[in-house]
């Protein structure tokens, strides 16, 4: 079987990274290919001290406002997704 390189996804928010403006940025301005630029720039993720059920939260509404995503299936997205990415690991 030929498996397809999988793409990119930050490993905050799950949002795919196509582009290079996508990935956010480390302290010395190089791009970070593990986060994107909404949730890290410049070395520091941008909500720091988030907790993961907040960041939840956070990508429900966004669902919802901005994608018309009906809330019980963003909840069940970020719910099972969220959990399994790099920044929410003990």
């Amino acid at each position: 079987m030929n498996q397809q390189p999988q793409e990119p996804i930050c490993q905050s928010c799950a949002m795919p990274m196509h582009k290079p403006e996508d990935f956010g940025t480390n302290a010395d301005g190089s791009k970070n290919q593990e986060y994107c630029h909404y949730c890290f720039e410049k070395g520091n993720f941008t909500d720091a001290g988030i907790t993961m059920k907040q960041k939840i939260e956070k990508l429900v509404n966004i669902a919802v406002t901005q994608m018309n995503m009906p809330e019980a299936e963003a909840r069940e997205m970020a719910s099972k997704i969220i959990p399994t990415l790099k920044r929410w690991q003990k």
